[in-house]
């Protein structure tokens, strides 16, 4: 349990000093020099600038001239008289008994859609009260490509069952108010995020390798029926993928060269490489799709690991077989599991991002399992879910906020935002 600040002094009452006004230089010497000319403790202290407007708050202990029983409003009035110039208000809040220290969030819940308005906080805000959270602190983590806010929440009932419960009930209604949401563990445990591993086909590019390969074959409607039917679930993955590659029989190698061409990333892909890749993070593509169209894909966007099928190439043609063991859905949670152990990285400090039931082992066996636009086979399994095209939500489901991302990419000289409407789609 969190300790409350206790005052050693028998003549002494906690207070709440908030400023608020327009941000100018000087304000917070000018705030400080009041109370250093008191002799005032202090116990907390936050400043924060909203688009110009200055909020700053200072909790401490009023010496004995300033109980309410003596001279109580001498500081507050010596406050606004040497703030007002700079445009400020101020207000004291004293008490005789002792105020609740600072909240410590037990959790962390990220609101991501196209537009988040104040009757989507509002829904989100009844949820949580009706589960027994209380809001602690909201901010801004995301203007572009989507509005993202990140509540900081205090769970009063913090058993898995009804973490578990609010998080179904956050999710039930932002689906239905059109909006993506992700819930996590404040604290390190949210922090120490270090591996993440990334589906290829319909994740990390839009489109499907072998779709694109059986293109060029003429059979692509054939096997597009194939993919669709394992991506549900409904036929075994090996199986599926041994059917579809027999279909790209006789297609001349070149053919990869092609595809490998022709691959548009998803929206905010590069970007959210490049980030994680600047945090230190562990970055891996993990797929079902062929190394031969991926491996230059993944040396270009610096991944750490790249994994996939290869197809079997005679006198310059697909022999319709795939080579060595195929990567299916349980490879591919072994695949997460081997990075993490070559890098000393717990289970935990893992994130796996996919979009079909291919993907289930590897987000059931993530810390942080995220379905990408996904089948409803793997949205039952994973711990929340992105249905805008932007791979970027990963980074702001991460807790990384927009306008840090902007600043590294300003720093390296690849900053890029236009309307979106004008974003080639992928090229992110």
């Amino acid at each position: 349990m969190e300790k409350k600040p206790t005052s050693t002094r028998l003549d002494t009452a906690p207070a709440v000093i908030t400023v608020t006004g327009p941000n100018r230089p000087g304000v917070s010497a000018a705030f400080f020099q009041v109370l250093a000319a008191r002799s005032i403790r202090l116990l907390d202290v936050e400043q924060s600038d909203f688009r110009g407007r200055l909020a700053l708050a200072a909790f401490v202990d009023l010496p004995g001239a300033d109980l309410p029983s003596a001279a109580g409003e001498g500081l507050e009035d010596e406050l606004n008289r040497a703030l007002a110039p700079l445009g400020q208000r101020v207000s004291v809040e004293r008490s005789a008994e002792e105020i609740a220290g600072r909240p410590r969030s037990t959790h962390a819940v990220v609101v991501l859609g196209h537009r988040v308005s104040a009757g989507d906080v509002s829904a989100v805000g009844r949820v949580m009260a009706d589960h027994g959270a209380n809001i602690d602190r909201i901010r801004g983590i995301s203007d572009y490509p989507v509005t993202g806010l990140e509540f900081s929440i205090t769970v009063g009932d913090a058993s898995p069952e009804a973490v578990a419960a609010l998080r179904t009930a956050l999710a039930e209604r932002t689906a239905e108010l059109g909006v993506d949401v992700a819930m996590e563990r404040a604290g390190l445990a949210r922090r120490s995020k270090r591996l993440v591993c990334f589906d290829c086909d319909s994740t990390l590019i839009t489109g499907e390798v072998i779709e694109m390969l059986a293109a060029h074959a003429g059979r692509e409607a054939e096997v597009a029926r194939v993919t669709e039917r394992a991506m549900r679930g409904e036929i075994d993955f090996e199986e599926s993928l041994r059917e579809r590659v027999a279909a790209l029989r006789g297609l001349d190698e070149s053919v990869l060269d092609e595809v490998a061409r022709d691959i548009v990333l998803s929206p905010g892909a590069r970007t959210t490489v490049r980030t994680l890749k600047r945090m230190g993070y562990t970055v891996a593509v993990v797929s079902g799709g062929f190394t031969q169209v991926l491996e230059d894909l993944a040396e270009s966007l610096g991944v750490d690991y790249v994994r996939a099928n290869t197809l079997e190439i005679e006198d310059g043609k697909l022999t319709g077989r795939v080579i060595g063991q195929i990567v299916d859905r349980a490879a591919k949670a072994r695949f997460l599991r081997d990075f993490a152990e070559e890098n000393h990285i717990a289970m935990d400090q893992t994130v796996a991002v996919g979009d079909g039931a291919n993907d289930i082992d590897m987000i059931s066996a993530a810390g942080l399992g995220i379905a990408f636009n996904a089948k409803p086979a793997l949205r039952e399994v994973a711990d929340t879910a992105v249905t805008h095209p932007f791979l970027d939500e990963v980074l702001h489901i991460l807790g990384i906020p927009r306008d840090e991302v902007e600043a590294a990419e300003r720093e390296a000289g690849t900053y890029r935002r236009v309307p979106l409407g004008e974003v080639p789609e992928g090229r992110g």
